[in-house]
Formats: C-alpha cells, sequence, structure tokens
C-alpha cells in the first residue's frame, strides 16, 4: 500500500514511517493539517494514518474535507482521546476507523490491511494494460477478445500489479495485500505464481508485461508488453 501518516509529534510520526516502510509499504509524511489535507486530496494514496490534533487544522477537519469533496481514500484516525463520544464523533466525520494512543503497531497493520480489503474488495473500475484487461466485478481477464481463465490468487496478483501499472510492486507488498502476511517471505510461492501468470496472459500473445525487477519485485508494463 502507499500510505499518508499525517502526524504532527515528530518522533512517532517517524517510527510510524519506518515501521510501514519495514512492512513493505511505500509511506510520505506530512505534519500539519493543511499539508496532510494538500497530500491526502492527491488520490496518491491507498489509505491515511490520521491525527486528530494537528496544527492549522485539526484531522476531524481533515478527514470531513476529503470527505465533502467526495475523495474516499480510507482513513484510520488516530487520537488520545478513547471515549465512545470522541470515537464516534471521529466515525461520524467520515472516518474509516479509530485507534486510541497508544497503540499496537501490529494492531494498526492489521488495521490499515483491513481497511484495504475492503477498498479492494469493492467492485472498482475495468482495469487495462493495453490490450490486457481485467474487471474487479466480474473477475474477468482477457486478453484483446480471448478470455484468459486465471485462479483466484492470480486475479488478485494481476489487479495488484494492473493497478500499480509501471510501478514496483514488492514482494512484501505482495505477502501483505494477496496472502495478508500468512506466508514466508523466503518462500518461492510468489515466484510460481508470476510464472504462472505469465504463462497465461503473456506468452500465449508473445508479449513480456510482467517484468521482474532484480532485488525488488515485479512491474507490469503499462503498454501490457
Amino acid at each position: 500500500m502507499k500510505v499518508l501518516v499525517v502526524e504532527d509529534e515528530r518522533r512517532l510520526a517517524g517510527l510510524l514511517a519506518r515501521g510501514l516502510t519495514e512492512a513493505g509499504h511505500d509511506t510520505d509524511v506530512q505534519h500539519t493539517g493543511p499539508d496532510g489535507l494538500l497530500a491526502a486530496a492527491t488520490g496518491r494514496y491507498d489509505a491515511v494514518v490520521l491525527d486528530v490534533m494537528l496544527p492549522g487544522l485539526d484531522g476531524l477537519t481533515v478527514c470531513q474535507r476529503l470527505r465533502t469533496a467526495g475523495h474516499r481514500v480510507p482513513v484510520l484516525m488516530l487520537t488520545a482521546r478513547g471515549e465512545v463520544p470522541d470515537r464516534v464523533t471521529g466515525l461520524d466525520a467520515g472516518a474509516d476507523d479509530y485507534l486510541t494512543k497508544p497503540f499496537s503497531f501490529d494492531e494498526l497493520l492489521a488495521r490499515l490491511r483491513a481497511l484495504h480489503r475492503r477498498t479492494t474488495d469493492t467492485p472498482t473500475a475495468v482495469l487495462r494494460a493495453g490490450d490486457l484487461t481485467l474487471d474487479p466485478a466480474t473477475r474477468r481477464v482477457a486478453r484483446g477478445e480471448a478470455e484468459v481463465e486465471v485462479s483466484a490468487r492470480e486475479f488478485d496478483i494481476l489487479a495488484l500489479l494492473m493497478a500499480r501499472a509501471g510501478q514496483c510492486v514488492t514482494r512484501y507488498q505482495i505477502l501483505d495485500e494477496v496472502w495478508d502476511g500468512e506466508t514466508d517471505l523466503r518462500s518461492n510461492v510468489i515466484d510460481v505464481y508470476i510464472a504462472s501468470l505469465r504463462g497465461k496472459v503473456d506468452k500465449p500473445f508473445g508479449r513480456h508485461a510482467i517484468e521482474t525487477l532484480r532485488g525488488a519485485g515485479y512491474r507490469l508494463r503499462p503498454d501490457g508488453g
């Protein structure tokens, strides 16, 4: 995932950014409400970790303005106040989830994964890379007019690659978002699935859309190969 952290306490922001990066997420940090709002409104993020108490513009207002402007990026709200009325206020402002300080970093990761699953499980627009198409609603993959049969896991990997066409998708990201971190990074399970996908969406059509970035991960060519 690409995650935006909006937190004015710089030590905590640094710890969050480092932990998220080590977990395989691409992470940016902002320290004020206005800067966080501008960044979140770009549409470049899969999730926003948003503190309530921020200088310039509080987190509740940031979230409200995002929702009013039509931005649906998942927001995980952080606050030192854990009373029920405070949580209700945050959710009513448009937050998708709420975490009270101090919190377990493992819980934060789990909540971000859950938010991302909810987003990716919702049918979205058809993904395209050249003549390669993937329809999340019907779970159909095709090359031009030819339908390609893929397994559920292959579909999820291909959807992740196509959603980030032209970008490096790391093995950590695939494990986190497709397997939910439930397999060993040292195993060759990802390589097996990538090889299988290539055998279905590339080789029969003389294409080379799925590229291996040695030591980094994989990338799907935006032109479909």
